[in-house]
């Protein structure tokens, strides 16, 4: 559509339907992003999907197609490779007496229509559609269809005595790449690194085996396949993984590399047996996507130069806080990248090492041989090491020498499992530390969330429901108009598509040090955080759900019932 940029957006002007203003700041933002106009302008609220469909059918004079009210069959990926469809970004969405129907972001591309027509060998009818709403469908399509063929090969071959005899005994040879649970597998995580997902579930149900993603901290499912093919599906797994594949008793854990579009991806790999068979968990870690710039940790201002001041301690310990999932591992890995220098000594001990960082002296922790926390922590300070990154403070003793190490010098980064930022004293002090080795040690303790962004593709606007406006803080939402996403297929019809980070950061000053000396209550010192500028989660969250980044649904889901 770039031909035809300016155009559009003098469409937009004449009709009122944007100002020219507004058509400035759109075009800066398009240059700086990369992104189609009609991209920027729906983002920013300034034009709904519905007016931007009717202008573009109208300067166009081609049919707009809404990807979200079409059911996409598996046997049409057959009409086009994935590979041209990506190239082009186009996909097919019907065949009708000999034609076939494709929704482009660019119909006026005549060498990818052409292209279409020679591998097709069907004449072709290009429709127009959103580029974002084009990719998602394809990643869909396309998954579907290479999961269902293998589905199909591997219950034929199964029929027809074909399998290779270790395939049928639940073992596979590496000579076997080309078996259908191999493309099964690979399909599999193809689909889930092209969806964002950040686990893959394949797991055994009474009569057969599901297939779930977790996509923005929730499980959803994707597809079922016969319970006649778990086992070869685990058993590839584990293969995979370096497992033993004859243990079906027993928990297991491993690691694989792959290449996957063009992606350095790490499977971490853990089986469990139930009652139904052995399920499979397989942790994502894109290594090519991995966020290390402080700038890109989602910070407010007023939360970056907290942050920005925390890092300049050279001894004493800083903590990040909040569930499993929060995003506590890559605060963890930013703030690493910020302090790491050829003149200081980083050394770091974690369960798991998830992305690797040159320059710093990096640690597995192994309980089978004797390498916990405590003892990794004892063996580091041995190593004259400036800052010391600690994964996860667990026990007590691990505590104590992360506390006493941050006093004798040395800068410790960890992590701890608390619903805000003031909590994770009260948790230290439950742990056995004493009240004056934590005033002394603690110089900052940084709590976050991860909230679901309302998906911009489907978002419609809406005014607090009664029942929530009981909810403690909402009463300020009254009469203002929020936003959610109705469901479409951008976003799997979940009315959400990525996530946002917020964050609480207390700085600890002198009257802190003096509160948590004194074993003042723990509300005393969060009424001291909050007086001295200290913005809480609840307060960042109701900032985002004002601006219709999230809802309200999600704040509760995330902040409000995990609270203690």
């Amino acid at each position: 559509m770039g031909a035809y940029r300016k155009r559009l957006g003098e469409l937009l002007v004449e009709k009122g339907i944007i100002t020219r203003e507004q058509l400035k700041e759109a075009l800066a933002l398009q240059k700086s992003t990369g992104k189609k106009l009609g991209e920027v302008l729906i983002s920013q609220n300034l034009i709904s999907e519905a007016q931007m469909a009717e202008v573009l059918q109208e300067q166009l004079g081609i049919p707009f197609v809404d990807l979200n009210k079409v059911t996409l069959e598996p046997k049409l990926a057959e009409y086009i490779p994935f590979m041209l469809a990506k190239r082009h970004t186009l996909i097919p969405i019907k065949e009708e007496n000999g034609k076939l129907y494709i929704a482009m972001e660019d119909p006026l591309n005549f060498a990818a229509v052409d292209d279409v027509k020679r591998v097709s060998k069907m004449d072709v009818v290009p429709l127009i559609s959103f580029g974002e709403a084009i990719k998602n469908a394809i990643n869909r399509l396309y998954g579907m269809e290479y999961a269902e063929k293998a589905v199909q090969d591997y219950t034929r071959e199964a029929k027809l005595g074909q399998l290779p005899q270790d395939v049928q005994n639940g073992s596979f040879d590496e000579d076997v790449s080309n078996a259908p649970v191999v493309r099964l597998v690979n399909s599999i995580i193809q689909q889930a690194v092209n969806m964002g997902a950040s686990d893959i579930h394949i797991e055994p149900i009474e009569n057969e085996s599901r297939v779930r993603f977790r996509i923005d901290g929730m499980l959803q499912k994707i597809f079922n396949i016969p319970v006649y093919m778990h086992s070869a599906l685990i058993t590839r797994i584990k293969i995979m993984g370096n497992m033993d594949i004859a243990e079906k008793r027993l928990p297991q854990d491993g690691r694989v590399g792959m290449n996957i579009s063009g992606k350095d991806i790490d499977l971490r790999i853990s089986t469990i047996p139930t009652i139904y068979g052995e399920k499979a968990v397989l942790r994502i870690l894109d290594q090519s996507n991995f966020l290390l710039s402080k700038e890109k940790l989602g910070f407010t201002e007023e939360n970056l130069e907290k942050f920005n001041e925390l890092l300049k301690n050279t001894h004493g310990i800083i903590l990040v806080t909040g569930p499993t999932g929060s995003g506590k591992s890559t605060t963890l890995y930013a703030m690493l990248n910020e302090l790491n220098r050829e003149s200081v000594n980083v050394i770091t001990i974690e369960d798991p090492v998830e992305y690797r960082m040159e320059g710093i002296n990096q640690i597995q922790v192994n309980p089978k041989a004797g390498l916990t926390f405590a003892a990794g922590l004892r063996a580091i300070v041995r190593q004259d090491p400036d800052i010391i990154m600690v994964g996860e403070i667990r026990d007590s003793e691990t505590a104590e020498i992360a506390i006493r190490s941050a006093i004798t010098g040395h800068l410790v980064l960890s992590t701890l499992h608390t619903n805000d930022a003031v909590s994770a004293i009260s948790r230290l002090i439950d742990m056995g530390i004493e009240p004056y080795l934590i005033s002394a040690s603690l110089v900052g303790v940084i709590s976050q969330r991860l909230l679901r962004k309302v998906c911009s593709n489907c978002r419609v606007p809406y005014e607090i429901e009664p029942h929530h406006l009981a909810v403690p803080g909402f009463e300020e939402l009254a009469g203002v108009t929020l936003y959610r996403g109705k469901g479409c297929s951008a976003c799997n019809y979940t009315g959400y598509k990525g996530r946002v980070p917020v964050h609480e950061i207390l700085v600890v000053s002198r009257q802190h040090r003096q509160l948590i000396a004194q074993k003042a209550p723990i509300d005393e010192i969060k009424d001291l955080s909050i007086k001295m500028g200290m913005s809480t989660l609840k307060e960042e969250c109701i900032k985002l759900i004002r601006r219709g980044v999230t809802t309200i649904d999600e704040v509760i889901r995330v902040s409000y019932s995990q609270d203690g």
